[in-house]
């Protein structure tokens, strides 16, 4: 069979079935906890909202011990799950540059169809839903979705020669991710509420199978293996080099920077960092949101809900380019990307019905502006050969900032949803503040820093040119 540099349908593929499984797993949880409390079925509505005709005290305090509970129970997944699948991706990653992009990505597929198949049979037995999180770490032990994306953008910047291609094929699989995962999250509403979960949860895993056995069999591999033994120029050994990168790599892209310039670029990590945990908390609670009342969505509107969420990704990608291409200092770019963020937390607390919530993904929109504009205004101060340690560093921080407060996050909500389901988005928005406050002081002692590694800095195709992992 003749093989090809074509990760295109890996990606299509991958984002389409996972999406078609993945917002299953909170409604899965939450009425399987449900009828776990009240010994009844969950209640199923035609209506725009499965609260509609039940507005007892007594239906009101299930909803909110039901809520606490799934809150709870993503909690302890995060925990089980987050430390191996870092140790793994950082293992996997190091060991593409000179083992093979595939196994990056074929990890990741294999992990992701035993989690799929082990849902099946969880719903199918009507087993303990418990042991989700028990197939959750055995998943995380082959990688998740930041070892699939590493892989296969580093994938692409193996085969573009020059930035621009770089940037089209990359920005190519970025409106490949949010199209087709919008498209699965609304199929899977409405394949839902006709056929239960089972069947799902199959079309998924025969996605899952079918995108498997491409990156095997048809996908070529971009990185020439050294022969059993060889040694890398400079190195003892491969396994030595990997290690090295890992643990020495971020110490010499600080050693390497001037003082002002390190100073600058420890700000800029710190505004990543912040902006990340605030961001990735509070959206880390949409679905239970949605769930609990006096929203109470049914299947259908969670679906477009997810749908609306994953086009955030395609329009703050626009809008970066068009501001860009507006000459808008990066600075600005970063700064209104955390205040429509801030806005949309703010009305998603004190959001009371179906039209509100889903108006309040209006100013959601230019929410992922900052994370692709700070990636490139930090790969302008370091040097050209530290841009690897970089965009490692970010790319940990990244998964673990998520981790950390989505555990966080879940654990707030679980203690104040009896009281005020919005707290947790209202902590969201505070937390922004973080991150605005440094951005000021960036905008005070660093601007002729920023001046002299080159402005503008913003540029959506000097980042693609320095990082194959966009945010």
């Amino acid at each position: 069979m003749k093989r090809l540099y074509f990760v295109e349908p890996v990606v299509a593929l991958y984002a389409f079935s996972s999406f078609l499984s993945y917002p299953l797993v909170q409604q899965f949880v939450y009425r399987r906890l449900w009828e776990q409390l009240t010994n009844t079925p969950y209640p199923v509505s035609q209506d725009s909202s499965s609260c509609a005709g039940n507005n007892s005290s007594n239906h009101s305090s299930f909803h909110e011990e039901v809520q606490r509970d799934a809150s709870l129970f993503s909690l302890y997944t995060q925990l089980f799950t987050v430390i191996p699948s870092l140790i793994v991706t950082f293992l996997l990653v190091t060991y593409s540059d000179w083992g093979g992009r595939k196994m990056t990505i074929i990890m990741p597929l294999i992990g992701m169809l035993l989690y799929t198949l082990f849902f099946l049979a969880i719903s199918f037995y009507e087993l303990n839903i418990y042991l989700l999180i028990a197939t959750s770490f055995l998943s995380s032990l082959f990688g998740g979705p930041a070892t699939f994306l590493g892989g296969c953008f580093a994938y692409v910047a193996d085969l573009c020669k020059d930035s621009r291609q770089n940037m089209v094929r990359m920005a190519r699989l970025d409106m490949m991710i949010g199209l087709l995962t919008g498209v699965a999250a609304v199929s899977t509403g409405y394949f839902l509420k006709a056929a239960g979960f089972n069947w799902p949860l199959l079309t998924s895993a025969l996605f899952q199978c079918l995108n498997l056995s491409y990156a095997i069999f048809v996908l070529k591999e971009t990185v020439t293996k050294a022969p059993h033994g060889a040694v890398l120029v400079g190195e003892s050994s491969p396994r030595r080099s990997g290690l090295k990168r890992m643990i020495f790599g971020v110490y010499e892209m600080f050693k390497n920077t001037r003082g002002k310039s390190r100073v600058v670029l420890i700000l800029l990590i710190l505004i990543f960092t912040s902006y990340n945990m605030a961001y990735a908390g509070g959206m880390s609670l949409m679905t239970l949101f949605e769930l609990n009342e006096p929203l109470c969505w049914t299947e259908i509107l969670i679906g477009y809900g997810s749908a609306l969420s994953t086009t955030v990704f395609l329009v703050s990608f626009g809008g970066v380019f068009l501001f860009t291409y507006c000459r808008m200092p990066p600075l600005y770019i970063v700064l209104i990307g955390i205040l429509s963020a801030v806005i949309s937390m703010v009305l998603i607390a004190f959001t009371k019905t179906t039209l509100m919530m889903f108006l309040v993904h209006v100013p959601l929109f230019l929410s992922i502006m900052p994370f692709p504009v700070l990636r490139a205004m930090m790969s302008k101060i370091i040097p050209g050969t530290e841009q690897g340690a970089l965009f490692a560093s970010l790319s940990c921080l990244d998964s673990l900032t998520f981790s950390v407060s989505s555990t966080i996050f879940n654990s707030v909500y679980a203690a104040t949803v009896g009281w005020f389901s919005g707290f947790s988005f209202l902590l969201s928005a505070g937390l922004c503040a973080i991150p605005l406050f440094i951005l000021g002081v960036v905008g005070v002692i660093g601007v002729d820093v920023l001046k002299e590694e080159g402005q503008p800095v913003a540029s959506l195709e000097d980042e693609n040119e320095n990082s194959p992992v966009p945010n």
